[in-house]
């Protein structure tokens, strides 16, 4: 069966980056130009996915709003295209309209509330009646991913092949690993693991391996019936590690080391990364961007220099 439908976890409170988030969902920051989750549903339609399915919780009205359609917006943009005699001017405009539209025309869209964040698991479970009895994707909002075959779209070729589900893997240098969920397993295709066991933020001296779990999944529907029935983990939540290792022992998981950059923007020093990258790769801003960072005195800033190489 194709996969057709994604979930994307919305519900937490974003506590790293307060007072920010306040009264903003984190995922709703601005990555240059667009919201952090934009940057990851638009990587699920590239991917081929036809309704995503947001889990969400209070203080979130702002994602409904942004994938809504705006008419106020339109049309003060229409007249304003109707008023504007510059042709440049006129086709900033259009662009601008037809990018509105854009977002608001770009899937089915169905919001679930989750009354309480009770872990990641539990938020997957709460669109089990949404998802049926059929495979499905979950993308993490804050994890944004620069590829040329969009990593999804990677992990359903994957699927497609073995019909069975296929997590995203990430080499992660070894002083990190304790942030991670971490895989075991042997190499049995390129880029393609079959899995023998995970572990939950081990100590570094413990992992199995230097493969992370990164916010990508794609998974069978008899995941449901384990996470309602899956005791609290770490932190008394619902972990989706521990419900992904009970249906280890059911069926096979593959985890795929995706092709691309991976930028945790739920993370302070990881957003600014990503804001860099990003604002390096606009065609409208690069020239200028470049021509700033070779003029930027960082000593004078914030006394200090850059390492020398």
């Amino acid at each position: 069966m194709r996969i057709q439908k994604a979930v994307f976890p919305a519900a937490g409170l974003g506590t790293r980056f307060l007072p920010a988030t306040k009264a903003q969902p984190k995922v709703m920051l601005p990555l240059v130009d667009k919201p952090i989750i934009q940057y990851v549903v638009e990587e699920a339609r590239d991917s081929g996915i036809e309704q995503i399915i947001f889990v969400t919780g209070r203080g979130q009205r702002a994602i409904e709003d942004h994938f809504d359609t705006s008419f106020e917006l339109e049309r003060v943009l229409e007249s304003k295209i109707k008023e504007a005699s510059d042709k440049k001017k006129k086709a900033e405009l259009q662009h601008m309209l037809d990018e509105a539209r854009e977002i608001s025309n770009m899937f089915n869209v169905a919001y679930i509330r989750q009354k309480e964040a009770r872990g990641l698991g539990h938020a997957i479970l709460a669109a089990r009646d949404v998802i049926g009895n059929e495979p499905f994707a979950v993308l993490l909002g804050d994890d944004v991913i620069y590829s040329k075959t969009p990593c999804l779209k990677q992990m359903i070729d994957s699927y497609s092949r073995y019909k069975c589900p296929v997590i995203a893997l990430e080499r992660i240098p070894k002083e990190s690993i304790g942030r991670f969920g971490v895989i075991a397993g042997d190499c049995v295709d390129d880029r393609l693991y079959k899995l023998s066991g995970m572990v939950e933020k081990p100590k570094p001296e413990d992992a199995p391996s230097d493969l992370a779990i990164i916010g990508r999944y794609i998974l069978t529907p008899e995941i449901f019936e384990i996470l309602a029935n899956l005791p609290p983990g770490r932190s008394d939540e619902i972990q989706l590690t521990d419900g992904l290792v009970e249906l280890l022992g059911r069926q096979v998981i593959y985890g795929y080391e995706f092709e691309g950059r991976r930028y945790d923007a739920g993370d302070k020093l990881g957003f600014l990364i990503a804001t860099m990258e990003y604002g390096l790769r606009n065609p409208e801003l690069s020239d200028e961007f470049i021509d700033y960072l070779g003029q930027m005195d960082i000593k004078s800033i914030c006394g200090k220099e850059l390492p020398k190489k």
